[in-house]
């Protein structure tokens, strides 16, 4: 569990015929990644259809919008790329003509649709301007009208005769203008340089805004329904034409072109190898016989000198807490993964510094409820749970203190111990991340060096913690530090690597204890936390209205949830990244990386 296991080398036989249904069976599983034995790129049998997947793109250019976006099927028959993609040409070709008609009529009523949304838009905001609208439609030839639309940041000038109404929304400047031919010709000049739009003042509009919208609404009404009958006679013809097989054909096709890099291939057969995170061969197997794909699967030894991607092994509650190991990277087969360890550690600080019954229920709530939302929001829903531990510890609850007595200590009463207990663990974590490193070296093989060297650092570092209570502690410290002196001059078989050694003891000692320090500001931060809750406790208690007492009791609690929140979980971000994983962790591992889902295949399962 705290070592990082390679993934599984697997090898398929397939025909090549059935090659692309194999490809998005296994895909669909989430839990394979591709590596091709040889360099070889794709079959030529794949690299044949490009000129086709031209011709298909040209198509999907003009009329993807139109086809089927769901429930495709692609085909579960075997047969050769080229032919699947000539068929789905020939069905978009047979299928056009019919479509084009509707297609037309579908595109100018969504014009319509969208320029009536405009001018409701126009109209609800100018609804009690004295303008008589009618006259606007129907101006000229003297005297025309136009509607630019332009960017916020964009005002086009006024022209020197004509007259200008400006009106702001969705984003937008709407600018109605009226004026003389040169006027409209200069507006026209503006749209162009100001990236604006220019639409014509339509016909139909009303003497008032009133009788517009009326018309507005009905018109809408009977486009909407124009609209369905005509998306509904296009999913008639998507159906009698069998789009639904031959976009999900193509779509297939085009997934493998663009995720898959090689394939060894023969005349007759494909040779699909590469990394899968499962470790039960049902879950392949069944995959392959849902697909029809004629396929023999096998889980042989992996290459020489193949590198298998690693993956994490973590139960189900500590999963969220891989965010920290990943972000430097995966850690390599040799190194430890403290994922288990950090679901307890990181809760423990956040909480410690954020301690309140109130506040860490309220965050562990609407954390909870946008876990699937925003994955990171399991941390805090943790998180959250732990504050209002120590808020029962501490004795605060939104804020007060005085509700009930403190199970442990009232921050603000106790300073000293809230500082000192941080010190304790940090150091307490330090000394693990020395001993993840020691795990590490025995897991390379090179423990008795660590043993000789890293072993008495840890030792001098204890030693020095504890000279702090008893000086017999120092004493320990500068024996064991002169012992890793030896022991560097004796794994590396010379006297002079005793000083060299000694430098390094040195700087990486001092470094722990700085570190060691550094975890000071979790009790700081817990100080700071109780300082504020005590300042709007204050605030609240110099009201004398019932009303303004609770609105600054929870306007407070808003600041401290908005403002805590971002800075205790960057507090906990460092002291996790810099201070605690740079004692063991390289993170040279080779993260799996798994084939993409294709987009009409449902996932089969997911780790």
């Amino acid at each position: 569990m705290i070592r990082p296991q390679p993934a599984r080398w697997f090898e398929i036989l397939t025909p090549r015929d059935d090659v692309t249904l194999a490809l998005a069976a296994l895909a669909a599983t989430g839990a394979i990644e591709l590596e091709a034995k040889s360099a070889s790129g794709l079959p030529q049998t794949l690299e044949a259809v490009r000129p086709l997947l031209a011709q298909f793109n040209n198509l999907a250019l003009r009329y993807r919008a139109y086809w089927p976006s769901a429930g495709l099927a692609p085909s579960a028959f075997p047969e050769a790329p080229a032919v699947a993609l000539e068929r789905t040409i020939g069905r978009i070709r047979a299928w056009a003509p019919e479509a084009e008609p509707v297609i037309v009529e579908l595109q100018r009523l969504e014009a319509e649709a969208s320029e009536l949304a405009l001018w409701r838009k126009l109209l609800e905001r100018v609804g009690q301007s004295a303008i008589d609208f009618a006259h606007l439609a129907g101006s000229g030839p003297l005297v025309e009208a136009r509607l630019g639309v332009f960017p916020p940041e964009a005002i086009p000038a006024a022209p020197p005769t004509g007259l200008l109404r400006t009106v702001a929304f969705d984003d937008a400047v709407h600018v109605l203008l009226v004026g003389v031919a040169d006027d409209a010709s200069h507006f026209h000049q503006q749209a162009a340089a100001l990236k604006g739009r220019i639409h014509d003042v339509p016909a139909w509009l009303r003497p008032t805004a009133q009788e517009s919208l009326a018309y507005i609404g009905e018109r809408s009404r009977a486009i909407d329904a124009g609209i369905r009958s005509l998306r509904e006679r296009l999913e008639a013809l998507n159906r009698a034409h069998g789009l639904h097989q031959a976009i999900g054909d193509a779509d297939r096709l085009q997934w493998v072109i663009r995720n898959v890099r090689g394939l060894d291939c023969t005349d007759c057969f494909a040779w699909v190898t590469g990394w899968t995170s499962e470790r039960d061969d049902a879950a392949l197997v069944a995959a392959l016989d849902r697909s029809g794909a004629r396929a023999l699967l096998h889980f042989p030894p992996p290459p020489r000198g193949a590198l298998a991607p690693l993956l994490l092994v973590n139960p189900w509650w500590a999963r969220p807490f891989e965010i920290f190991s990943r972000a430097l990277g995966m850690p390599a087969r040799h190194e430890t993964d403290p994922t288990v360890l950090l679901a307890v550690m990181v809760p423990l600080m956040f909480g410690y510094m954020f301690g309140d019954v109130g506040q860490g229920l309220v965050l562990a709530v609407g954390a909870f409820f946008l876990r699937h939302r925003f994955p990171i929001a399991r941390l805090f829903v943790a998180g959250g749970l732990t504050a209002a531990v120590f808020g029962v510890l501490f004795g605060s609850v939104f804020s007060i203190e005085g509700l009930f007595h403190p199970v442990w200590v009232s921050p603000l009463h106790d300073p000293l111990a809230v500082l000192v207990v941080p010190l304790g663990f940090g150091a307490g974590l330090l000394v693990l991340g020395q001993l993840f490193k020691g795990v590490a070296a025995y897991w390379r093989g090179s423990f008795a060096h660590w043993a000789a060297v890293d072993g008495g650092q840890l030792v001098g570092y204890l030693g020095i913690l504890a000279g702090f209570f008893h000086p017999l502690g120092f004493a320990v410290a500068a024996v064991a530090l002169v012992l890793a002196c030896i022991g560097g001059a004796v794994v590396e078989r010379r006297a002079a690597a005793a000083l060299s050694t000694l430098g390094e003891l040195v700087e990486r000692t001092i470094q722990l204890l700085v570190n060691t320090l550094s975890f000071a500001r979790v009790g700081a931060f817990a100080l700071a936390h109780a300082g504020l809750s005590a300042a709007i406790v204050a605030l609240m208690d110099s009201a004398d209205s019932v009303i303004v007492r609770a609105l600054v009791l929870v306007l407070g609690n808003v600041i401290i949830l908005a403002l805590e929140t971002l800075v205790v979980a960057i507090q906990t971000t460092r002291l996790v990244l810099f201070e605690f994983f740079t004692k063991f962790l390289v993170a040279e591992g080779r993260a799996f990386r798994p084939l993409p889902i294709p987009p009409f295949v449902p996932q089969e399962s997911s780790r």
